[in-house]
């Protein structure tokens, strides 16, 4: 095996003569790893990772065998190793239609990006991706958009965004988030399209064939459901959620994972909620993936994660737009 430096980054070549790229990232506002998974499937080597939750910094630890730094906002800059790509999905609640949508004025969580800000200012990386809620892009009627992006941009960084659904991407959740890329050479990236709808993985695909009748709700609660629900013939296996009207609407799919939603929030069928190995399918981790948490954490944790195959796509083609930089 040799070595060979890119304009970019590293490439391997391996002894069948393929080429392999090889890459350093850290991993901000970490949670379980949702986005540390993604990139480490197309090469990447995480090098630094913060995450101030306790619990989720015990799946980090084990399923990574690391246990993150803390709190992000107490961190030297100078004390982070170099790396090529900075990875933050900075906190959401803030912005999001289902919370207060404070933003800027929330007393922490609001002003972490001014922390991603200070260390993308103080290491110059060639990249990073930005993970948020659609709603960033339309809250405080755009402004607060406009100040992420226009602090971005005058780092120096060529910034594109694009708002993402998981479910183009292979995982049975609508999930539209919005992804922020950045590069600091001139380059040409697009977005991911959406896969094949045929290789997208479905219900039948995630659910468990043997469940513990601790999953299934109280038959008054299982019949509240079916009373409200909007058709009543809909082809099992479906979800089903509860609006803010009080209507019960089923898919062949699951809304978007929310940490601080109700206990009954998604329902299965309208019997059962998701059990801790679903919910981490739901948002495309693998099953080797360890679960060391109760299942209220194992719901607020993937609630706050990402879907990792979404991500992973978009990484495969930042590595392209980096590997072929414009003159």
């Amino acid at each position: 095996m040799n070595y060979y430096q890119s304009n970019i980054i590293d490439y391997i070549v391996t002894s069948d003569n393929k080429q392999h790229i090889k890459f350093n990232f850290i991993d901000l506002f970490a949670g379980i790893g949702g986005i540390r998974l993604a990139f480490e499937r197309v090469g990447g080597i995480c090098v630094f990772s913060s995450e101030w939750d306790e619990n989720a910094c015990k799946m980090y630890k084990a399923n990574f065998g690391e246990q993150p730094f803390g709190d992000i906002t107490k961190i030297d800059a100078n004390d982070i190793p170099d790396f090529d790509i900075l990875l933050a999905g900075f906190p959401c609640q803030p912005f999001s239609i289902a919370g207060k949508k404070t933003g800027f004025n929330h007393k922490t969580q609001g002003t972490l990006f001014f922390d991603v800000e200070r260390i993308l200012k103080a290491k110059k990386p060639k990249a990073f991706l930005l993970e948020n809620v659609k709603n960033l892009i339309s809250h405080n009627n755009g402004g607060t958009f406009k100040t992420i992006i226009a602090h971005l941009e005058a780092l120096g960084y060529n910034v594109y965004y694009k708002v993402l659904n998981a479910l183009d991407y292979g995982v049975p959740q609508k999930r539209e988030r919005i992804i922020i890329c950045g590069f600091i050479d001139k380059v040409d990236f697009k977005f991911p399209k959406p896969i094949d709808t045929t290789s997208r993985k479905t219900l039948d695909d995630i659910l468990e064939k043997n469940v513990d009748n601790k999953y299934y709700v109280k038959a008054s609660i299982r019949n509240s459901r079916l009373e409200r629900l909007k058709d009543k013939n809909y082809p099992k296996p479906y979800i089903s959620h509860e609006n803010m009207a009080g209507s019960i609407t089923p898919h062949p799919y699951s809304s978007a994972l929310r940490a601080g939603a109700s206990a009954n929030y998604i329902l299965i069928n309208d019997e059962r909620r998701p059990t801790e190995r679903e919910l981490l399918r739901i948002q495309g981790f693998p099953d080797t993936y360890k679960i060391v948490v109760n299942y209220g954490q194992i719901k607020r944790q993937t609630g706050n994660s990402v879907a990792v195959p979404m991500i992973e796509a978009v990484a495969k083609q930042m590595l392209i737009a980096m590997t072929q930089t414009k003159e």
